[in-house]
Parts: structure tokens; sequence; C-alpha cells
């Protein structure tokens, strides 16, 4: 048996990474249907994280690819698996401050192939595993969502031409709470399972369980209660990039990128791909873009989240790496100790800048002016 108080730490804080996943993707599920009005904010985010609740328990494929699919469980340590949670951590919480919908799942698995990496070199890298299920997946889902999409849109627009409308935007409106609750299930069915399999890792690692074994309950339990609270708190600077900052989208729009988002990422879960929903949701967006005669589309926008999903897995890995270096040196238990100390200020540090401009449900669907911050209102002056 190993180290019963770092396996402990290490199980907080995949928790705790399970937490930032479901704040940074509430807008995966939710942005277009608060951004065209057919939710409000607060009820669209308890929505969410109900249904990705109720996802988590759906499916155990994609946790077993992250379990025992990415690297060799045999050479894999507890320090491993935790420097690889503050890569994971480290990367979401910078990026949900700078508003850029990036891959919490890439981040995770940057984080723990960089710690494994480090500790162990390439030979304990499935590295046809990675780029069978995470690369290969993260360059075709957007491309694919963005497709079905595009043809959705188009389609959607050409049999209801003759509908009037304000007819037209009401019906849709109703339709996306519908197809918005479909990509919050599937969410579900995928993201909360990669802390799941982390966690499972990590009790492998610590000889809690034997190799290749599955999830217990507890894991599961958890996990779907983490990530859904971490839903329902809404990652508000992710959820206004994507519904006004990406596309001036209208109704009919929102209802096909979400139905394009929640038929591809439950396929994906079905066959045990670790995609990023993030990636399908927001080429869902760009292609309702694309396939709407006369819409607008920021590009540049887009470009920024492209730059950020190439730097994500190799940004990720290099803190997952650092930290192992770092408690490596320090040794044992106090070197996890130095790197959570040390997590914990970063995330203090993020947090504290956020406030200075802050996103929330009042402000989250205010006019986009080129940042994520809102412009503050003008005051009125006073008549003298």
């Amino acid at each position: 048996m190993g180290n019963d108080f770092l396996l402990v730490l290490v199980v907080v804080t995949a928790l705790a990474f399970d937490f930032t996943n479901g704040f940074h993707d509430t807008g995966n599920a939710m942005a277009t249907s608060i951004a065209t009005g057919a939710l409000g904010p607060r009820v669209a985010v308890a929505l969410s994280g109900l249904l990705n609740l109720v996802g988590a328990f759906l499916s155990l494929s994609v946790a077993a690819t992250i379990a025992s699919g990415l690297v060799d469980t045999n050479l894999v340590t507890l320090t491993v698996v935790f420097a690889g949670l503050a890569g994971g951590i480290t990367w979401n919480l910078l990026t949900w401050f700078l508003g850029i919908p990036s891959s919490s799942s890439h981040a995770l698995i940057g984080g723990v192939v960089g710690a494994t990496l480090a500790a162990a070199g390439g030979h304990a890298v499935k590295w046809h595993g990675l780029f069978q299920k995470v690369i290969i997946p993260a360059g075709l889902s957007p491309v694919i969502a963005g497709l079905i999409a595009a043809i959705g849109t188009y389609l959607v627009y050409l049999i209801s031409r003759r509908v009037s409308e304000g007819a037209r935007g009401h019906g849709f409106r109703i339709g996306q709470i519908g197809s918005a609750s479909m990509v919050s299930l599937a969410h579900g069915t995928n993201d909360a399972q990669k802390t799941m399999g982390v966690i499972t890792l990590a009790l492998i690692a610590n000889g809690t369980l034997h190799s290749g074994a599955k999830a217990p309950f507890w894991v599961i339990l958890s996990c779907a209660l983490a990530i859904s609270i971490g839903t329902y708190t809404g990652g508000w600077r992710v959820i206004r990039t994507l519904g006004k900052g990406l596309v001036e989208i209208e109704a009919p729009q929102g209802m096909a990128a979400e139905s394009s988002s929640a038929a591809v990422i439950l396929l994906s879960s079905h066959f045990g791909y670790s995609l990023s929903t993030t990636h399908v949701a927001t080429g869902s967006i760009l292609g309702t873009g694309v396939g709407k005669k006369g819409a607008t589309v920021r590009w540049s926008v887009a470009g920024r989240m492209a730059t950020a999903w190439l730097l994500t897995l190799p940004a990720a890995g290099a803190v997952g790496a650092a930290g192992y270096g770092l408690a490596h040196v320090v040794g044992g238990t106090a070197g996890v100790l130095v790197d959570l100390a040390i997590l914990l200020a970063v995330a203090g540090l993020i947090y504290a800048k956020s406030r200075a401009t802050a996103v929330s449900h009042s402000n989250v669907n205010s006019e986009w002016t080129g940042s994520v911050a809102p412009s503050a209102p003008v005051k009125e002056v006073a008549a003298v």
C-alpha cells in the first residue's frame, strides 16, 4: 500500500480540477441560449449543472481511456498525477481569466503527459493512444461539428423562410432549451469521466486498485458532483466570449449549433474518444456563422482561440513537468506540498485579478466591444 495522505491530496486536487472543468465549460452548452434569450443566465447554469450530474453516470468509456490508454500506469506515481493536475488547473484558470474557451480535456492530458515525461521519459507515454484518442479527434471534431452546424443552419433558414421572423425566433428559442440540455447531458458523459480516469490512475499508482481496474462508485459520484457544482457556478467570462464574441447569433443558429455539438459529443463518448467539448462547441458556433448568409463572424477572436488550442497541450505539459521536477528535487510528500502552495498562490492571484474586470450573470450579455470585460456604464452627469 502506498502513501494514503498523498493519495487524499491528489484526489482532492483532482476534484478541484473537475470543478474548474465545470465552470470553464458551461458556455459550451449554454452560451448561445443565454445570448439569444432562450434561457436566463441563472436558469441556464442551473439546468446545465443538473444535466452534467446525470450525464456523468451514463458512460465510462472515456474514463477508461484516461486511466490506462495514454501513459504506462506501472510507471506513474502519485507525484506525477498531482503535477499533471497542477498543469491542467493552471491552464484552465489562465484561459478562463482571458475569456478563451480552451480545452479542459487537453489541459489535463497535457499536464499528465508532461509530468510523466519528466518522471519516466518518453517510453512511459502511449504515443499511439495519444494520437489516436486525443490528437486526431482534436483536429477533426471542430471541423466535423462546424460542417454539420453550417449545413443545419442553411437548411433551417431555408425551410423556415416563409415563417415570420417573430414566430421563427420564438419557436427556435423553445427548441434551444431542448438542444442545450442535450449538450449539457453530453458534456457530463464526456468531461466528468476524465477526472474519474485520473483518480482511478492515482488509485492504481498507490496500489489501492489493480492495473486495468474501473472507477469505483464513490469516484463516479464525487466527480459528478464536482463538475456539476462547477457548471452551476458559471464561467461567465468564457460564456460571454462564446455567446457574444464569436458570432452575432440568432435562435435558429443557436439550435443548429447545440444540436450539432450534442450529436458529435455523444458519438465520441460512445466510442471512448476523449475529445474536447470546447472544440466541438466552438466549431459548431463558427459553422452557424458560415451557414447563415450575411452573418458576422469575428475571425480575429476565432484565431485567438485557435492559438490557445495549439498551446494547450505543450503549455499544460510544461507546467506538469516543472511541477514534477520541483517536487522531485524537494522530495517525498514535502515536494508535493510545495507544489500545492505554489498552485494555491497562482490561483489566488488569477482570481484577484479577475475581480478588477468582473463578468457575471448581470453583464454577460452586454454588447461585445472587443474585450471580455464589458465597458462600464457611463454615469449621467446631473444638470447644474
